[in-house]
Order: C-alpha cells, then sequence, then structure tokens
C-alpha cells in the first residue's frame, strides 16, 4: 500500500484498511480503544490520494464529533493533506460563514464537514449537508452508527437519504447490535439498502426474529419473542465489514484515553456563570490558597455534573446531559465496565438510570454507604466472567485501592476529583496482574469548564492542589 502513514497502523488497523480502503460501502465494527477512527482517516486520506474523493462528511454524536475536528484528523490526517475543515454549529457569525462557504469552493482542495447527528434532524443541517455533497465527489461516514439504528427516527430517514448522494459510505462502531440483531437493518441500510438482502425492515424482521401476539386492553400488539438464523446474518455482515475485538489486539498500548464532551444544558451555563462570577469576587483581594480555589472549583464541577449542594446540605439537581451520554457510551461497548464518579450524589442518579436501562442485575455498587461485607460479594460477583454483572459503578475515595477488577478493560471517569493519587490508583484496579488486555479510560468533559483542566492535569499526572499555588489561580476559575 503506496500511502504515507502519518501515525503508524497497528495489525489489526493496517487489515482493516486492506480489506476496505476502496470499497463503495463498508462497516468498521471495531471495540472502542482498537482506533477505528484512525482508519476512516487514513482510509478518507487515500481515496483522496487516489481522486476518488474531494469532499468527506463525518457524522458523530455531540460527545465526541469535536474530537475529529481537534484531535483525530489533525493527529492521523497524512501530513501532504492540507485540508479546509470546519465543524458545524447551529450558530451563526461572519466569521462562521465565511468558513461555510469555503466548503463549497470547488478544485482539487479536501473539503471535510464534521457535524453531530442531531443537526441532521434540523431542515438547515440536513439542506447544508445536501449542498456540500452536491460540491464534491463524498465520502459520508457515520460514526457511533448505532445512533441511526432506529428506522422511525427523523435523523435515521434523512440520513439514509443523504447517503443515497454520496459516492462512498461508511460506518463505524464498537457495538452494531446493542440491544437487538435489528438493530443492524437501518446501519447496514445506509451502506446499501441491499446488502442484508432486504429493503424492508418488517421482512427483515420476519427472517430473523420470531415474533409473538399479546393482547392488551383488546389491543393486538405483535412483540419479538426470539431471534433466528444468526448465524446466516454473520455470514452476511463478513462480506462488507470488518469486526475487531481488543482480544484480536495484540500490540495495542497498555492504556488508551479518550475524552467523551458533554455540553453543558441551558440551565448548567446559567448556574455555572453566576456561580463562576461568585467565585472569582470571594477570592479576588485575598491571599486565596490551594483550599480555598478547589472549594470554589468543587462547587462549579458539581454544576457541570448536574447539581449543587447548597449551604444547608440539601442538593439541588440541574437539568443534565451526562446521564444520557453515559447510556449511549454503554451502548456503545462491549464487556464490562467500570464507572468511577466523585460525588455520591452521582452514583446514586447512575445506578438508578442503568438499572432502568439494563436492569437491576446488571449493576454492582462499591462507595461509603455499602457494608465491607456487601462490596467484597459485589466485587465477586463483577470479576465472575459468567455473572450478570456488567457494570461495577463506584467512587474512587472508597475503591480505588487494593481491589482488583481485571475482568474489566473499559473504565469510565463520569467525573473526576482533585486527587493525583487517588485517579492513579482508580486505573490500576483494572490494569494490574491479571489483565490481559489493554485499557480503554473515558473522561467526561463539559468544554470551557473546570473538567477540562482537571483532566488535563491528571492525564500529565500533576497534583492539581501544588499545581494552583504555582500558578495564578483565577486560570483555574
Amino acid at each position: 500500500m503506496n500511502y504515507k502513514f502519518k501515525t503508524k497502523p497497528y495489525a489489526h488497523q493496517l487489515t482493516a484498511l486492506e480489506k476496505s480502503w476502496d470499497k463503495t460501502e463498508y462497516g468498521y465494527f471495531m471495540e472502542m480503544g482498537t482506533g477505528k477512527s484512525k482508519v476512516l482517516v487514513d482510509n478518507m486520506a487515500m481515496l483522496y490520494d487516489k481522486g476518488k474523493i474531494n469532499g468527506a462528511i463525518i457524522v458523530a454524536p455531540k460527545g465526541v464529533y469535536r474530537n475529529w475536528y481537534s484531535q483525530e484528523i489533525p493527529n492521523h490526517l497524512a501530513s501532504h493533506i492540507q485540508p479546509t475543515m470546519v465543524l458545524w454549529t447551529a450558530l451563526t457569525s461572519k466569521t462562521k460563514d465565511k468558513e461555510y462557504q469555503s466548503l463549497f469552493e470547488t478544485g482539487h482542495d479536501l473539503h471535510i464537514l464534521i457535524m453531530n447527528v442531531e443537526a441532521l434532524s434540523t431542515k438547515k443541517g440536513l439542506e447544508f449537508a445536501a449542498k456540500f455533497m452536491r460540491c464534491h465527489e463524498t465520502m459520508i461516514a457515520i460514526d457511533e452508527s448505532t445512533t441511526i439504528k432506529n428506522p422511525s427516527a427523523k435523523r435515521t430517514k434523512a440520513i439514509l437519504a443523504l447517503g443515497k448522494a454520496a459516492k462512498y459510505r461508511r460506518i463505524l462502531t464498537g457495538s452494531p447490535v446493542t440491544k437487538s440483531p435489528l438493530d443492524l437493518f437501518t446501519q447496514c441500510g445506509f451502506l446499501n439498502s441491499y446488502l442484508l438482502g432486504y429493503d424492508s425492515f418488517y421482512a427483515f424482521r420476519n427472517r430473523y426474529a420470531n415474533m409473538i401476539d399479546r393482547n392488551f386492553g383488546g389491543r393486538r400488539v405483535q412483540l419479538i419473542g426470539s431471534y433466528k438464523r444468526l448465524d446466516e446474518l454473520a455470514d452476511k455482515l463478513k462480506a462488507f465489514s470488518y469486526r475487531v475485538l481488543k482480544d484480536d489486539c495484540l500490540d495495542l498500548p497498555d492504556k488508551v484515553y479518550i475524552r467523551r464532551e458533554v455540553d453543558l444544558t441551558d440551565e448548567q451555563t446559567k448556574a455555572y456563570s453566576t456561580m463562576k462570577s461568585a467565585a472569582l469576587a470571594s477570592l479576588e483581594g485575598k491571599m486565596a490558597t490551594a483550599p480555598h480555589v478547589l472549594t470554589q472549583m468543587m462547587r462549579l464541577h458539581q454544576i457541570t455534573c448536574g447539581h449543587l449542594k447548597n449551604d444547608d446540605g440539601t442538593i439541588t439537581d440541574i437539568k443534565n446531559n451526562r446521564l444520557k451520554e453515559l447510556i449511549n457510551l454503554l451502548d456503545e461497548v462491549e464487556g464490562k465496565v467500570i464507572i468511577w464518579a466523585n460525588y455520591v450524589h452521582d452514583i446514586e442518579h447512575i445506578v438508578k438510570e442503568i438499572s432502568k436501562e439494563f436492569g437491576e442485575d446488571s449493576i454492582v455498587q462499591y462507595y461509603g454507604a455499602i457494608s465491607a461485607e456487601q462490596r467484597q460479594e459485589n466485587i465477586e460477583k463483577f470479576q465472575d466472567p459468567n455473572s450478570k454483572t456488567k457494570f461495577f459503578i463506584g467512587n474512587p475515595q472508597t475503591g480505588g485501592y487494593g481491589i482488583t477488577l481485571t475482568c474489566a478493560n473499559t473504565v469510565v471517569y463520569y467525573s473526576n476529583g482533585y486527587d493525583l493519587e487517588k485517579r492513579l490508583q482508580s486505573e490500576d484496579r483494572a490494569h494490574r496482574i491479571g489483565q490481559e488486555k489493554s485499557v480503554t479510560y473515558v473522561d467526561f468533559i463539559a468544554p470551557k469548564t473546570v473538567d477540562e483542566k482537571i483532566v488535563k492535569a491528571l492525564r500529565s499526572k500533576m497534583n492539581i492542589a501544588n499545581q494552583i499555588m504555582d500558578e495564578d489561580w483565577r486560570a483555574w476559575i
């Protein structure tokens, strides 16, 4: 393959490219942490180098679409390609409008439009994407393609229609089947409606699902009872997709770090702005010590997580997107998952939401309110490969030391504390003797808040309290 990689591919990434690079449609079903984003970027560059495309649209969930703009494409796109690249936002300005217009310039340069999947539910976003595609020979890629698994959703219908105008189509996901094999229908239909042999969802469902009749209030309803012919379905997928699990990858680094962005709601933005002004006013003109600054940071951090502790000890919930983003993430992950949260209030909400979505027997808890005997039993349940327990939910203050959780190779930091030692110790619950796979760590971050500063410091192995004293404390607030 005569192509100058900017970053060296792992063996499984090279295999994925060799199988797919010139195919009209292809699915990268690669587990989180195995580097499917790099594969897509290299595939895009190869098609551009061969004169096959001069435009690309990357559609991704809100939590990850900015990563393509700030990290994935800059880190992996071949150095000899200098693209015109624009991140879609619903807001407009003279500067942004000028950026948008640059996407419609004709010529041989590579033009890249990055959109969040929700934008294609809107008339404005859909018309913009369609105009972009009329101007270029385009590849369109859907990252975390389970976002289009619902055939009746407005965005699914819009994306399926948009895909028909593309010269090349790609889907990327770590887990193409989240709750049902029928999830595959629209994902594969985006690539080509005939790949699975059916252009009707109901015909597809009848082929692979056993339906049962139920009566609800005198109304007859058909429900899925079980699935059938799954070996046949798996064989069909092999023709146009490549499946990668961490088990298959012997050359991955021991630890892989990923960020997942969570936008603040309007309520959070207002509360954060008010609290930030109050924090600056309270510290200004004083000899600010690390504990004082950390206290103000904690109040801001609570808001990014969706709650605020009042002076009387009560807690006020604030409408937020963090729990929804967590469920979206868990839908994409294979195997067991450790979820760390800094606040007990968050743990209680996480437990409630995951129980509702995946069942009460899918979780165990590990924090101060759980008895020592129950904690040990919960570890044993989680470590049992045959148990139904998939999620370990706790805080690093209690669970970050001395326990072994090597049955998980995905660790989610729903929220982080400031203590570097607790972060490092909690990372090592999964990454220790007995772990045979690469471990993926996912940090939830609200952009342009204290979240970013905290995670950056922890990943750089900085002690935040010491760092605050070495720098102007205002930079942390």
